[in-house]
């Protein structure tokens, strides 16, 4: 785990559900962000034991950037008793558009986060238009729950699967899109967070990375 700036953490851990025939590196990121009475876990996965005991000295928060990278949310919710801020998982219809399968095969839905679903407590679901805790903004990516988030606070802009590092060593565009979505289209929806004053870039898959690279992902 290294700091990044004060009360902003990243860490790496292997996926559970990495194969080798997956596009990415089995490693992945997750990170940290504490305001000194909220912590803040993103996407996170094998948390360090420092963050583990400094949530219990603050108000923890899990922060989804989509509803399958729930990773070690479960685990979590019953070790430190973190509120879930969530995108909502994808409807029978998403799977349908998004796929291009049968409704019977769609059937109900995504499974993803189905244990949150059904009035559980603290679990707050949120879209770019409603967004998570205060202070975070959130943009839609590829996906309308695959979001890019906006933390002010540290400057930083936290990113799902849309931006993302497979391995390469840059921050791209990730090109696996819905036959009905266009590059220029997630671009169109991303370039706003060219307006900010962003001093970081913290994709869940890569490495954080800064304005310059954000600036050459989102180039027409």
């Amino acid at each position: 785990m290294r700091e990044l700036q004060a009360g902003l953490w990243h860490w790496q851990a292997p996926h559970p559900d990495w194969t080798p025939s997956e596009p990415w590196p089995q490693e992945v990121s997750s990170y940290a962000i504490d305001d000194g009475e909220r912590l803040l876990l993103f996407d996170p996965l094998g948390v360090p034991d420092r963050l583990l005991a400094l949530a219990r000295e603050r108000d923890p928060a899990i922060v989804l950037t989509a509803p399958w990278h729930e990773r070690d949310t479960k685990a979590l919710v019953a070790r430190i008793r973190a509120a879930v801020f969530a995108p909502p998982p994808d409807t029978a219809q998403d799977l349908i558009d998004k796929y291009g399968i049968t409704a019977e095969q769609a059937g109900d839905g995504s499974p993803d986060l189905q244990w949150l679903r059904g009035g559980a407590e603290n679990v707050h679901w949120y879209t770019a238009e409603n967004g998570p805790p205060t202070g975070i903004e959130a943009y839609a990516g590829r996906e309308h729950n695959d979001l890019v988030l906006w933390v002010e606070r540290v400057g930083a802009v936290i990113a799902g699967d849309s931006l993302v590092d497979f391995g390469t060593g840059l921050l791209v565009l990730n090109e696996w899109l819905r036959a009905d979505v266009t590059r220029q289209q997630v671009i169109e929806r991303l370039r706003p967070l060219l307006d900010l004053p962003v001093e970081v870039v913290c994709p869940a898959h890569g490495a954080p990375t800064d304005r310059g690279a954000l600036e050459r992902a989102l180039s027409l």
